[in-house]
């Protein structure tokens, strides 16, 4: 085709189907409560940074004292491990939380007088792998888990709890800091409760009043 010689590139447009996209496995938060308890104590911050904040695991990983305003109760990332850039801007994004996580977020600081929030079992800062591997053996304790289930989808559970109290999708895409709303909707659009009976209850309203339109002298008139 650039040397002229096909008016047009047979193989274009040409790309293979979409695979279908998996819903995400949301822990209960029974299990969630399992997995904390299953952890050493100072891992125990992993799953309440995961849970109920929703970072990643690098971002938990570095997490450090500075970065948690105890007590306004407020985290605001700034870091990835090893000491690398967040993965977006909206990654810095600060989160809310309440005083009881402060406090239980707090237990390393004040234990170890370490400058992070997880560490290992000296009390010294510690890689994703090494967060990673207590996380498997915790996991395997819980039952009902996949197998598969990982730090990560923690996240699922966090967003999960703040749909069923009935956060909104921008409130929701910022507390997971997503660059976009669709995102969000792409991922956990499901999760929001009562869309089918919303959706019911609108054509059933349009069908009744053409089956029962009004009549003259319905509406009330003033004296």
């Amino acid at each position: 085709m650039h040397d002229g010689l096909v008016v047009k590139n047979p193989c274009s447009r040409k790309t293979s189907p979409k695979g279908a996209k998996q819903r995400p496995y949301v822990a209960t938060t029974e299990q969630v409560w399992a997995l904390y308890d299953a952890l050493p104590d100072h891992f125990r911050p992993v799953v309440l940074l995961g849970a109920f904040a929703g970072l990643r695991v690098a971002e938990i990983a570095a997490l450090r004292v500075e970065d948690v305003d105890f007590m306004r109760g407020v985290i605001t990332p700034a870091i990835q491990y090893p000491a690398e850039p967040l993965k977006t801007e909206e990654s810095k994004n600060p989160i809310p939380i309440p005083t009881d996580l402060a406090l239980m977020l707090n237990a390393n600081p004040v234990t170890f007088r370490s400058k992070t929030i997880v560490v290992g079992v000296f009390g010294r800062p510690v890689a994703p792998y090494t967060i990673e591997a207590a996380w498997r053996d915790a996991r395997g304790k819980v039952k009902g888990l996949p197998e598969d289930f990982r730090i990560h989808d923690l996240r699922h559970y966090f967003a999960s709890l703040l749909i069923a109290a009935g956060l909104d999708i921008k409130t929701v895409q910022a507390r997971l800091r997503h660059a976009s709303a669709k995102t969000t909707l792409d991922t956990y659009g499901h999760l929001w409760p009562d869309r089918d009976e919303s959706s019911r209850t609108a054509v059933a309203a349009v069908l009744e009043a053409r089956k029962n339109p009004p009549q003259p002298g319905d509406a009330e008139t003033g004296s």
